[in-house]
Order: structure tokens, then sequence, then C-alpha cells
């Protein structure tokens, strides 16, 4: 469907890649990995063909559409919601129009006359193609995605212009959803989304007939959607046949691999140089160095092994010692106008525990932020601190309050504390600030760039009670992975509001969900458990027809059934285990036995390499050279075949609910 060709990208001396090939296939779903300003957002516009490479070619069938949906940059107005998603059937629409003019044209012309007959015959032809696009299925299709998306009847007949940023990359992923390129192009779709829209997004995506090109940062929705993974890194791309998760293990094995090959080639060069620089001035030798001079001219050299970015952690400074009670709401109440957010609301928060605040935009969340921070006064009940409680809180309008005239490092070492101040740097380069990028002024930096020093500068004040608004949504997978560890391992209470599942799971142990016109409800458990519980109620509040899809699986839960009939679901839940997981087993135990051996194999070999009587013998040092490559040939498909059962085994055990 798309062949990308040799494409090379370069700005000045940097190479973003060189030499990338690879096709994508109709339906196929691939996912763009590498940090920041790796060039994954380059090669996605270069596919849209909204820049150039610096050389290459992109080929694909002609007529073939791309639907391009930026990180960024979209504004729309002057049009209703309704109007600018209706847009997305222009051809439609086009064919309607048509139809009418000529169907008032045809009221003017003698029914008789040739430019009549003419008029009639194209109009049949066009109404046979506005039949063949369906347009009874407009209006549901359109009412079906925004709401889909978030959207409430209410909103269709707003301008466009009225909607902040995130819901302005709402309106062009709908009218993307509704044109249903053959290719969709989707650069972090789900910064801006809450847990219920990215739900309805991500099963979207799953069901979507073209193919999709993804560059996220959100793990789950990486792994459930993708089974091809690009990864750029030092100027390089390379593909792995998995999601993300599996790129992560096969990246790990693929190093591994070229490290011991390229040692075990080191040491063999090493061997053969010695030899020469031992008996290059022997007569008795010379035809013996010749030969190993020429056998190290056709040695291909493999490349040294590249050091990866320096993965840094950092931990939180010691928080100030708290009661037990942190903060605590008492039937607390606020209204903006007529808008009610709660009534009569009570929550606590005590020492250590850690929350997710989740729910729609708008349902008010942010609101409850201030409010438990004191930054705002309910408008009914009491707002009451713990002991030495001492917060910090981030937020992304932070962003907007530095100053522009700083340096990113003068920024963050004034908001750092004594005891923090040294490990400002450290923690800048955890958060992408690495080199001379520490010296740039805040006010050229873009508006991620400044979220993530405001990040920094809240991170470096010690605190007991933090309070995180959206930390992730400018962070790359390394950066999350710092943060994820600091706030697993810190101390203190936390709120996070958040819709990323996969940063939040390991962290929170409660979750706190937010609707418009409804009480906060509170979840004793992560986002995972909250998403379970939810789709569990949605489920029972369906009508009672819909609940007898499988009454046969349910019977086995039942009370009264027989031990008869207990034993059998047992017996057939180990009949289904040996079916599907121990082949599976059997082989990956027996492929351990095999990576062994070939690893003691290639370890003996190695050392025959030094060894005399090998060294002096053309032949032997051929054939134990030859040896040690096949060894590694069959080691490294070995090592891939193990991370490829590996998987599989873990997504048959999670099918079959087996969690040891």
């Amino acid at each position: 469907m798309i062949s990308v060709q040799s494409l090379r990208v370069e700005f000045g001396a940097r190479v973003l890649f060189d030499n990338l090939s690879f096709t994508v296939r109709p339906r196929e779903r691939i996912a763009f990995a590498g940090h920041n300003g790796a060039g994954k957002s380059t090669l996605m516009k270069c596919v849209a063909g909204i820049i150039r490479p610096s050389s290459g070619a992109i080929h694909s069938p002609k007529g073939t559409r791309y639907g391009y949906l930026p990180q960024e940059g979209i504004h729309v107005r002057g049009r209703t919601l309704w109007q600018e998603t209706e847009s997305a059937f222009g051809e439609m629409l086009e064919l309607r129009d048509r139809i009418d003019r000529l169907s008032h044209e045809l009221e003017k012309l003698d029914p008789r006359s040739s430019p009549y007959a003419e008029a009639l015959e194209e109009i049949g032809t066009l109404e046979l193609q506005l039949d063949a696009t369906d347009p009874a299925r407009m209006k549901p299709r359109i009412e079906s995605v925004l709401k889909g998306l978030g959207f409430k009847d209410a909103d269709f007949t707003r301008d466009c212009s009225e909607f902040s940023g995130g819901w302005q990359m709402r309106i062009a992923m709908a009218k993307l959803f509704l044109q249903e390129p053959e290719v969709l192009l989707l650069d972090e779709p789900t910064n801006h989304l809450d847990i219920d829209t990215q739900v309805w997004v991500e099963q979207y995506l799953v069901n979507y007939p073209g193919a999709i090109l993804l560059i996220s940062h959100d793990r789950g929705l990486l792994d459930t959607l993708c089974t091809r993974t690009i990864a750029f890194a030092h100027g390089r791309a390379e593909e792995y046949a998995g999601n993300f998760s599996y790129f992560e293990r096969e990246s790990v094995i693929r190093k591994e691999t070229h490290r011991k090959q390229y040692e075990s080639q080191q040491r063999e060069i090493a061997e053969i140089q010695r030899f020469i620089d031992r008996f290059r001035a022997s007569a008795n030798k010379a035809t013996l160095v010749q030969s190993r001079i020429k056998m190290l001219a056709k040695i291909e050299r493999i490349s040294a092994p590249e050091q990866d970015d320096a993965v840094m952690n950092f931990k939180f400074p010691p928080p100030p010692n708290s009661g037990h009670m942190v903060a605590k709401l008492d039937k607390a109440s606020k209204h903006y106008g007529a808008r009610r957010i709660f009534d009569g609301f009570d929550f606590e928060i005590n020492k250590g525990e850690k929350f997710a605040i989740v729910g729609p935009n708008g349902a008010g969340k942010s609101t409850f932020c201030r409010l438990i921070t004191a930054q705002e006064t309910p408008d009914g009940g009491a707002h009451t601190f713990g002991h030495k409680v001492a917060t910090s809180f981030f937020s992304q309008n932070h962003a907007d309050e530095l100053d522009p005239q700083k340096t990113v490092l003068e920024t963050v070492e004034a908001a750092a504390s004594r005891e923090s101040a040294p490990h400002a740097r450290n923690l800048l380069g955890c958060f992408l600030f690495r080199g001379d990028d520490v010296f740039k002024k805040v006010g050229v930096l873009s508006g991620g760039e400044r979220s993530r020093v405001a990040l920094v500068c809240m991170l470096l004040r010690p605190a007991n009670f933090l309070i995180l608004d959206e930390p992730t949504n400018h962070l790359d997978m390394q950066s999350q992975d710092v943060l994820q560890r600091a706030l697993a391992d810190y101390p203190g209470s936390v709120l996070i509001v958040s819709h990323n599942r996969s940063f939040l799971d390991p962290v929170v142990s409660k979750t706190l969900e937010f609707r418009p016109g409804e009480a906060p409800r509170l979840f004793a458990g992560n986002i995972s458990y909250y998403l379970e519980k939810s789709a569990a109620e949605n489920q029972s509040t369906k009508p009672a027809t819909a609940s007898k899809a499988a009454p046969a699986a349910r019977s086995t839960t039942q009370p009264g059934v027989s031990r008869k009939d207990q034993r059998r679901a047992e017996a057939e839940a180990r009949d289904q285990r040996n079916k599907l997981l121990k082949p599976l087993e059997t082989e990956l135990a027996a492929l351990e036995i095999k990576i062994a051996e070939l690893e003691a194999a290639q370890a003996t070999l190695n050392a025959a390499l030094t060894s005399e009587e090998i060294i002096s013998q053309t032949d032997k040092l051929r054939e134990t050279s030859n040896a040690i490559s096949k060894i590694t040939h069959s080691l490294e498909t070995a090592y891939s075949r193990w991370g490829v059962l590996t998987d599989e085994i873990e997504k048959v055990k999670a099918k079959l609910g087996i969690t040891d």
C-alpha cells in the first residue's frame, strides 16, 4: 500500500535517519517509538507529504488518501461544530448541490429538448453515485463520532472558535474519522482526552478499516493497537515485528546480541593482529602472515555498540513530617453561577495515600484540586489542612508564570531548596534538557518545554502533599518512567489528575471519579480496577435481553451447580490450558536449554581462538571463525524466538486468567 524507500532526512549536520525503508500494508497498525526529537514526527510529515525528505522516495497507489492529525496548531472558526464535521463528507455534499442545481435548471428546460434529456441523464448518474455513498448514514455517523469524542448535543450549534485547543484537536479527529482515509497518521492523538474518550478512541481505532501510523506516549494504546514498531535512535531507525512492549524486550536482546558479536569479533581481530605483529619479521612465517593480513582485510567489521541514552533516576527531596490527616473537605459545595460542581462532598486524604483523579473535561477535577489545596474556598462546608502539611501544586498554567528572561537552569535553581539544588542539573536531564539546552532562555521554549521546566521546579521543592495536573502530557516514555518510579517511592501523599493509564496504575491505590451533575465517587483501586468496575456497572444497567449472550458460561458460577458439572468445567479448563499453553512452555524450556548449550559452545570456541595450535594453522583458524559465526547467528535467532515465545505465553495466561 505504501512503500518507503531509502529515506534520509537531515537538518544541517544532524541526520535524523538514513536509508530507512519499510512498507505499510492495508489495515496495518505501526507505532513510531523513540525519545522526543528523534525524528518520529518528521517521518510522519514526510509520509503525509508536508515536508520533503533529503533523499529517498515514498510511493503509494494513485488516489490513496492520507489523514494527518498533528500534535497542535489546529484552530477553526467561523463555522459551527456540525458544519465543520459535516464538511468531512465534502464529496457527498457536492453531489447533492449539483443534483439540486440541475433539478432547478430542469424546470426551465423544454422536456422535448436534448439539453433536458442530457440534464436528466446526468441527474440519474449523480443520484447513483450519491446512493453508493449512503447519505442516510451521514447524520447518525456524525452524531456517533462527536458523542464518542465527548461532545454534547448542545455543542453541535456552537461556533468552533468557542472550543479550547484540546477540543479543537477533537474536532479535527472527528473529521478524520468520518472521512475514513486509507492511511491515518496520528501524532499524540490521546494527549487531551479523558479516560472515557480514550477508551472510545482506542476501540474505534482497533476497528478502523484503513492503515494507521501512530505516535503516542500512551503505552496502553500502543500495546493494544499496534502490531509493528519502528524505533528511532542515534540517527537510525529499526523495525520490530510487535507492539511497544515487544519492542522494549526485543531491543534489549538485539543490543546484547550485537554486543556479544562485536566483542567476539574484536577478540578474533586482536588475535590475528597479534599473530601478524609477532611473526611479521619472520621469513619462515611470511606466507602465514600474508594470509592473516588478507583475512583481516576481508573481515566485515561489526560496528561498535552505541551507548544508550543515560537513564537517570530521581528521588523527591525528603518530605517534612506531617500528621496522619493531610487534607479534608467536610460537606463541601461549589457552584459557578447556576452550574453546580458538587454539593455536600466529604473527602479526606491521609499520609502516604495516592489518588488518581479522573473524569471528563469540565466535570470539576481542577476545581477540586484548587479546593483541596485551599487556593479556593468552598461555597459551603469546610476545608481543613492537617498538621505541618506542605503542598506543591503543578498545573498547566504554571508554565505561563515563568520568567521569560531567565535561563532554564536559573529558573530551576531559583525554585530548588538548599538540599535539592545540587540535583537540579541531573533532574533537568531526566526531563530532556541536556547539554546546552539548560542555558536557553525560557522565552524561546515551546509550550511543552516550558511545561516541563515548571514540572522540574515543582519536583525540587520539599513537600509532603503533591498535586499534579496532567504531568505526562509533554513527557516521552523515558521521562515518564523516571517520574513514575519517583512517585512510586515517594512517602508523601499524592493527587494526580491524568488519563494515562499505564503511568497511573503502578502509582495510585485509589481513584476519585468526577462526572457532571453527579456526586464524586471513590473507587478503592487503581485505574484498571476503576475501568473494570465501571464496565461491570454499565453492563448491569443494560436491558435484560442484552444479558442473555452467554447463559452457559454463567451457569458454572450459579448456586446449586452439581459437583459433577463443576469437575467437568475444571477439566475443560485444564484441557484448554494444556492445549494452548503447554506446547508454548515446552518449546520455551527446550529453547532455553538450547541457548545455554550454544552460549557454552560459543565460549569454548572463543577460548580456542587464543590457543597456539589454532593460530598457527590457517585451516583450523578459518574453521573456528566460521563455527563462531554460525553459532552467533543461531543464538541471535534463538534470542528472538525466546522473546516471541514469552510474549505469547503472557498473552495466553492473560486470556486464561492465570496470574502465576
